[in-house]
């Protein structure tokens, strides 16, 4: 009677390890170099690695640069054991690399060690040492951590409330491209806050992140145009955006902007109310490709 051959657990994740290593290449001059103890080569290794998804192998490649001190492998190996990848999660672990990258001034260490104190991520929430690692981080223009900084500015937190320095910030990580520090310049514009009231760079402002696909600038921009407030009353730009934000947007907020979508095509001609639709198909059918 023939047995069936039966694998030990272990066995078999070996096997399996292997087999997904064997599928991740490595370059033989670049792994020579960090077998010699080349920290930059060990890092290379290990972002080969991660990028064919043996989180294992590159956990222990960072490992080996980031005992050398190399600040970009102690951050991804601290978001290795953020996130449980390869290695055990360890929120602590991961606080610990995290925090010797951010002590070498490496700016997404700076940003992550923020975050960490500002949400409690294994350690004691702290916001005002979340504030200064951010502004860390922001001082070599990290758009995030800009932006994150003006938040605690805006509201108070871990810094005194300094609405003028928010929009600064704002307008920093803004010029950067990120969305949601263009929407809030935008508000500190529509609101007068920190800055003179000035509806039309309130509208500039929401254009850029209304055209990145933010639902609530999408319907505070239909309003201006509705209401001719630092644009000139166009009611078929209004509809434009109100559509797009009624389809956007999620909850009660949808039915917000439905409802003003709707007073607005009640003035417009059939004619125009068509094309504004037609032009709001367009756009959300580009967004989702």
């Amino acid at each position: 009677m023939l047995r069936k051959r039966v694998l030990s657990v272990s066995t078999f994740l070996a096997l399996a390890l292997s087999a997904i290593a064997q599928t991740v290449k490595i370059d033989a001059t670049l792994l020579a170099r960090a077998n010699a103890g080349d920290a930059a080569s060990q890092f290379a290794v290990a972002q080969t690695y991660e990028k064919g998804n043996d989180a294992a192998n590159a956990a222990r490649w960072y490992q080996k640069a980031a005992d050398d001190g190399y600040a970009e492998a102690q951050y991804q190996l601290g978001l290795l054991y953020s996130n449980g990848k390869g290695v055990e999660q360890d929120q602590q672990k991961a606080a610990l690399w995290i925090r010797s990258a951010a002590e070498q001034n490496y700016a997404p260490a700076e940003l992550q060690l923020g975050l960490l104190y500002d949400h409690g991520d294994g350690m004691p929430q702290d916001i005002a040492r979340a504030a200064e690692w951010y502004r860390r981080a922001a001082l070599q223009n990290d758009a995030e951590a800009q932006f994150n900084l003006a938040t605690l500015y805006e509201r108070g937190q871990g810094v005194p409330q300094d609405y003028a320095q928010a929009a600064d910030l704002y307008r920093r990580a803004a010029d950067q491209g990120l969305a949601s520090a263009q929407f809030n310049l935008a508000l500190l514009y529509d609101n007068g806050q920190g800055i003179g009231r000035d509806y039309a760079q309130a509208a500039q402002w929401y254009l850029k992140a209304a055209e990145q696909g933010v639902p609530r600038a999408q319907y505070n921009l239909g309003t201006l145009y509705a209401n001719g407030q630092g644009v000139p009353v166009n009611l078929v730009e209004a509809y434009f955006w109100l559509d797009v934000a009624a389809s956007t947007w999620g909850g009660a907020h949808q039915q917000e902007a439905v409802q003003a979508r709707n007073t607005v095509a009640a003035h417009l001609s059939a004619d125009d109310l068509a094309k504004a639709q037609e032009r709001a198909a367009k756009w959300l059918a580009n967004r989702q490709k």
